[in-house]
Formats: C-alpha cells, structure tokens, sequence
C-alpha cells in the first residue's frame, strides 16, 4: 500500500511540474509573439480594415452557423473548453475522421491574429494564454467579429464580407440559410471546402454544419433537409 502511494504522489508531483514547464513555454512563446506586434494592434488592424463587418451587420443565420459547427457552447465558457475538447476528440474517435477540432472561437482568433497558421505545440500552449487575454479585453459579440473578419474563405477572399460579396454577391447580413450554412464551414479547410474548389466535398461540408444546427435547435430537419436535397 505504502508503494502505491508513494507511486501516485511521485505521478502527481511529475504531472505538476510538467503543466508548470508547459505553461512557461507557452507564456514565453506568447510573450514574443506580443513583443512583435501588441495584441490591441493585431487587433485594430482587423476592425479598422475598410471591410470590416462587426456582429450586428451578420446575419443571425451565419452566426447560429458558425456556433454550431465550430464551438456550440461558445456563450457558456471561458477562452478554453475542455469538455469541448473532450467532446472533439470522442466524436472523431467514433466517426474515423477528423470532424471536430476542439479549438474555441476565441482560441481560433487567437491563432488567425498572434501566431502562424503552424501547428506546433510551442503555437498551442501560446494559444492558450492569446485566448485568456481575448476573452480579458473584449467581450463575445467582439471576439466572433473578430474571427468571422479575420478567416480565410479560398478564392483569396479574406473576412466574411469579401467572401459573401465574392461568392453571392452579397452583404453578410443579407445570408440565407443555404449561403450562412455554406460559408460557415469553409474555413475549417478553404482549399477543400471552397464551392468553387470541390461542390461535391463543400455539400459535405454543409450537410455537416446543417446536422450540427439541426443537434443544437437552430433548425428543424425538415429546413435542413430541403437544403441538402436541393444540391
């Protein structure tokens, strides 16, 4: 008995001093990226860009959409999830495919402004102490503007209002469902999901974002239904 006990507490003491060590690299590696270029710059360059769309002009479509399929719990926890992550990890175990990446809005903003686009695990400790400083500084209508604004659609159209006026001709508050349910899933992957890329995996890709609308009540079935048929 004395064994194990002695075994549990030296698991403990080994796991406490690796968060430590994690959480240091990811404070400094954060902290260099700020020494940069400050947050409230990275920031301003977003919401002062001459197509900058702020939440009250999207449609009420696209952002049930992109709560839906991205981070479904977004208005009830902090800058991280990790039930969602949990969550993530189950629902791609059980479906053979990565569906679900676990990353919060908020952390998905932090990754598009502060760090590359490299997935490493020095970016994604940062990412973690980028998102807890989003979440200080602005509030959550803010930080989805800022990640709508800051996406990558394919077809070179950077933000959400050069990609409704590049693929349908239209404002971002004037999205019907089909276009806000389109739209929301391309930036999970633009060179795979754009419409203009593969119609065939970007339906697919929709039919998805529809489901997970259907699964948190933004739509019934029947709405979703007609849309997929329709392809």
């Amino acid at each position: 008995m004395k064994f194990f006990r002695k075994l549990l507490l030296f698991i403990i003491i080994i796991i406490f001093i690796a968060v430590i060590v994690l959480g240091i690299i990811g404070f400094w590696y954060y902290s260099r990226a700020l020494s940069e270029k400050p947050l409230l710059t990275r920031t301003d360059e977003v919401t002062k860009s001459e197509n900058y769309t702020p939440f009250s002009e999207l449609s009420q479509d696209y952002i049930n959409a992109v709560i839906s399929v991205e981070d479904r719990r977004y208005y009830e926890h902090g800058a991280v999830d990790f039930r969602g992550i949990a969550r993530a990890i189950w629902t791609n175990i059980r479906n053979g495919e990565l569906q679900e990446g676990g990353s919060t809005i908020t952390q998905q903003v932090a990754k598009n402004l502060v760090f590359s686009q490299e997935e490493t695990l020095q970016r994604k400790l940062g990412e973690f102490f980028a998102a807890y400083d989003l979440e200080k500084k602005f509030s959550k209508e803010e930080i989805f503007a800022l990640y709508v604004n800051s996406s990558y659609f394919g077809e070179n159209y950077y933000g959400i209002y050069e990609a409704s006026m590049g693929y349908y001709g239209k404002e971002p508050k004037n999205l019907n469902l089909d276009e806000a349910s389109m739209l929301a899933g391309i930036p999970n992957a633009p060179s795979v999901y754009a419409p203009t890329v593969n119609p065939d995996l970007a339906n697919q890709r929709q039919a998805h974002v529809l489901e997970t609308m259907v699964e948190n009540g933004y739509i019934t079935q029947t709405q979703a239904d007609e849309i997929i048929n329709s392809k």
